[in-house]
């Protein structure tokens, strides 16, 4: 099924059977560096679909750079189950003050190659929104965020991604890292199964 045709399903309230019919055939699963498992289902020019899964239950990636990142394309994201708060990153352009430099991340089959950008920022705390089961939310390209789900919380998204042009998937990190790369390291089929069986039990 296209992005369109899952967008259309999240938007008349059939996001539940559809991803349990995504989840019923074949699925691969890759640990996330932003600390979910990530299910990629669907992926068409630049538009994609993924399943998102937080759970303390499976081993998770950990992140060479922060959790405050902003995306090169137009998220679109419903919780499926638990909560999932959108927490908005006030991003300052400085030189005197800085506290993390701003890399670009660029992704393909075998992992994110990560690297440093001339430009140096602070941030501090936005806005906060917390969603839960059945909502949908919204995220404009280029804008600086981190999901974040309560310590020990159980939750999982629909992510609906559509690249804009011109954007860049960005993430903010330490002042004097350097570039290197980071391999996406794929779920066995064990873990891959207990994913799956951690997604479906909520849903039924």
């Amino acid at each position: 099924m296209s992005y369109h045709g899952v967008h259309r399903r999240v938007l008349d309230g059939q996001a539940r059977s559809w991803a349990l019919e995504a989840l019923s055939g074949p699925v691969r699963a890759v640990r996330h560096p932003l600390g979910f498992v990530c299910l990629p289902l669907e992926r068409e020019g630049g538009e994609g679909v993924c399943l998102h899964l937080w759970s303390d239950t499976l081993v998770h990636a950990e992140s060479t750079t922060s959790q405050i990142h902003c995306h090169s394309w137009d998220l679109v994201s419903h919780v499926l189950y638990g909560q999932v708060r959108n927490v908005h990153a006030v991003v300052t352009d400085t030189r005197d003050d800085a506290t993390h430099r701003v890399f670009e991340v660029v992704s393909a089959a075998d992992g994110d190659r990560i690297s440093p950008t001339h430009r140096t920022v602070r941030h501090t705390t936005g806005l906060v929104e917390a969603f839960g089961p059945g909502d949908t939310y919204t995220l404009r390209a280029g804008r600086f965020h981190s999901s974040v789900v309560p310590e020990g919380g159980q939750a999982a998204t629909i992510a609906l991604g559509r690249g804009r042009p011109g954007s860049r998937d960005l993430s903010l990190g330490p002042l004097g890292a350097g570039p290197h790369h980071v391999s996406r390291q794929a779920l066995d089929a064990r873990e891959t199964e207990l994913a799956v069986r951690l997604i479906t039990a909520h849903l039924t």
